[in-house]
């Protein structure tokens, strides 16, 4: 017989998607017909971090974390992970963990892949990754995993993001 103990605790046992997003022009856009977050900072403090945004990230990180999945950034920019879990703390956003590209490139010369893919989430435990590069995608189904692609004006984002969650939730 279980302990109630044991069984107050198998929630916390349950598989968790692992989901990561790219950040330019996925998550962070400088175009103006891309609408962007607000904020509680001013104006000054915004163009001081350089990056705005995208609307809609902050409500569909909640919904991700309330469906029980680690939400990750996975970008091959320059960015330190300090600096990016930052940006995103100033938005009233926890991040479970950011892949940037020299930690991108450490990880993938232990694979020795004959060609280094410019993504590759697998080295991360990533179950699904957003991004808006087709090429990503490419990717994706050469080496299989699952990408999908979003476009930077795309007004369905979010409900295509948490679509394939489900997806994967069923799968």
């Amino acid at each position: 017989m279980k302990s109630t103990h044991s069984i107050a605790n198998a929630s916390r046992w349950r598989y968790r998607i692992r989901v990561s997003f790219d950040l330019d022009d996925t998550l962070t856009s400088h175009c103006r017909k891309v609408p962007i977050e607000t904020s509680l900072f001013p104006t000054f403090i915004h163009q001081w971090l350089g990056e705005p945004l995208r609307r809609g990230t902050k409500r569909l990180f909640r919904e991700l974390r309330h469906r029980d999945c680690s939400v990750w950034i996975y970008t091959s920019s320059g960015r330190s992970s300090t600096y990016i879990q930052r940006w995103f703390l100033l938005h009233g956003i926890r991040i479970d963990g950011v892949v940037n590209g020299n930690r991108h490139h450490r990880a993938l010369n232990r694979h020795y892949l004959q060609r280094l893919p410019s993504k590759f989430p697998p080295a991360f435990g990533i179950d699904l990754h957003v991004d808006d590069s087709e090429g990503v995608k490419m990717e994706g189904d050469e080496l299989g995993f699952r990408v999908l692609v979003i476009h930077p004006h795309d007004e369905h984002w979010m409900e295509k993001v948490l679509d394939a969650v489900a997806t994967l939730r069923h799968a």
